[in-house]
């Protein structure tokens, strides 16, 4: 009687690590791909939007004398992130008012956090892009 089991045995009984991969590789990508097949709502207070590219916005201060631009105007960062204080349908002229979150630089031209701006819905959008962040970040290091 022979108590070792020959290769064809083993290679037969033995599991095969490529649909397991396959399984783990599909349940971390089905979040990835609702994200970016979702489609945007409606703008509500309190939600966080991103500026879409570098933005020149105003400000939403009140100065009693005539103020210079760099008093009543300030520059975000490509994507810095706002949380929506006023929503578009809420105000006359369909602006959004936001407060910038979080953003480094605090001299003039950037604008300061916790400072309020004023946008046009063309300037934010409500999702950022992670395949153009991924492909940043490759050329990044490409280029190194």
């Amino acid at each position: 009687m022979h108590d070792s089991l020959s290769s064809d045995e083993v290679s037969q009984t033995a599991p095969s690590w490529w649909p397991i991969g396959i399984t783990i590789l599909a349940i971390l990508m089905v979040p990835f791909a609702v994200y970016l097949l979702a489609p945007s709502g409606p703008f509500r207070e309190g939600d966080t939007i991103f500026s879409d590219g570098q933005q020149h916005v105003f400000r939403a201060i009140k100065l009693p004398s005539p103020a210079t631009a760099h008093e009543t105007t300030c520059l975000l960062d490509p994507g810095a992130p706002l949380i929506i204080v006023q929503r578009p349908s809420d105000r006359p002229d369909g602006t959004i008012l936001a407060l910038v979150q979080g953003s480094p630089a605090s001299e003039w031209p950037f604008c300061r956090p916790q400072t309020e701006v004023v946008l046009k819905p063309h300037q934010i959008v409500q999702k950022t892009e992670p395949l153009g962040e991924i492909q940043k970040k490759l050329a990044e290091l490409m280029g190194r």
